[in-house]
């Protein structure tokens, strides 16, 4: 019993670790170029006062969802879609090589990016899907 309890605590963990990564994803793929400009301009009219950092300006987006432009929300669509992709593919990296790391503030992105040259083949392509390279 003692075990599926540990097991359940260890998938929390890994939930709350991805769920964070998210928020950095979002940021990230919302700061590129050729897809920042809705999620921009929706930011600007309903985020006004909000400091950028730490994903606030994507939560505050979340926060308003139902106003967002239909562009931004299939920007954000796709974010979610690289950031399942991202997770499945750097799951096992994200467990064995950053076992200490304490999820938030993008600690686990941090970790995997130093860790670059031990990465697994697929981890490493969807590491350098990000930071807008991706079409």
């Amino acid at each position: 019993m003692k075990q599926a309890t540990a097991l359940s605590a260890v998938q929390m963990k890994w939930l709350a670790v991805f769920s964070g990564v998210f928020f950095l994803a979002a940021a990230t793929i919302a700061s590129a170029e050729e897809t920042a400009r809705p999620c921009r301009d929706d930011a600007a009219k309903l985020c006004q006062g909000v400091q950028p950092g730490g994903g606030a300006i994507a939560r505050c987006l979340k926060s308003h969802e139902s106003e967002l432009s239909p562009a931004c929300k299939r920007n954000i669509a796709k974010a979610k879609e690289e950031i399942k992709e991202a997770k499945e593919a750097c799951e096992g990296d994200a467990k064995k090589l950053c076992e200490g790391i304490k999820p938030g503030g993008g600690k686990i992105i941090q970790c995997l990016k130093q860790h670059e040259s031990e990465l697994s083949p697929s981890c490493k392509a969807e590491m350098g899907k990000s930071g807008g390279k991706r079409s």
